[in-house]
């Protein structure tokens, strides 16, 4: 099977089972998408509130697993991330198209929240160790969060990784590069990407070019997974 043909019936696959099964885990992106958007025009959003939610998207998500150094801390650890996030500079980043990427204005914005998000956790990191950690803050936290409040770029954990690898997509650290390459992609197969993507809206929100490539290499990434663990 062609890549493109794989990713849109995977993607239908995720949305379909988010669909049926009304609270789902798959429903926390959502949920967190929703709010951070509202957020955006409110004059007086509530960041403990934002805080909340995106604690539970990544909770649902893996990032609360017993090695995670956010185990250790309140949802409220968050709220720095969540402040910087709804600064006007960032605008540009939400629900973005891929081709908006191409942008460098909006690839410095990009950059400079993954910073952000990575010198605020760095310390707290630390903190929880008790000792100064050496490796970078994970790329897949911040993805994860990036994706759940912007959705500006997938979320490259293990399943995401292992369906671009299937296909040799893209590369498998998350980089400025890598986000490109998947840019390239969607643009080579734009009308039939875009196709699917209009049937996949729930209520009022409609889901972001780089949500249909996270939840499609994602589902391929586990089904590969499942199928070899039989």
């Amino acid at each position: 099977m062609e890549a493109i043909d794989e990713l849109i019936s995977a993607a239908q696959t995720f949305y379909d089972d988010a669909r049926a099964n009304e609270n789902g885990r798959s429903r926390s992106w959502e949920h967190c998408y929703r709010v951070f958007r509202d957020a955006r025009t409110d004059p007086s959003p509530d960041c403990d509130y934002l805080s909340l939610h995106l604690a539970f998207y990544l909770a649902s998500w893996g990032m609360y697993r017993g090695s995670s150094f956010l185990l250790q801390k309140d949802y409220k650890v968050l709220s720095p991330v969540v402040e910087e996030i709804l600064k006007p500079e960032y605008d540009c980043l939400f629900g973005l198209a891929c081709a908006d990427l191409r942008n460098d204005d909006v690839c410095e914005q990009l950059e400079n929240l993954c910073d952000y998000i990575a010198n605020h956790f760095d310390p707290i990191r630390d903190q929880v160790a008790g000792r100064k950690v050496e490796s970078p803050v994970s790329p897949v936290l911040i993805t994860k969060i990036l994706m759940g409040t912007l959705g500006c770029v997938p979320a490259y954990d293990r399943f995401f990784v292992d369906g671009i690898k299937t296909y040799k997509v893209t590369t498998q650290e998350y980089s400025p590069k890598s986000v490109l390459k998947l840019v390239d992609f969607y643009e080579a197969h734009n009308d039939r990407l875009e196709e699917a993507r209009r049937g996949m809206r729930t209520e009022d929100l409609t889901y972001p070019q780089m949500k249909l490539l996270d939840m499609g290499f994602w589902q391929i990434g586990f089904e590969r997974d499942a199928g070899d663990a039989k």
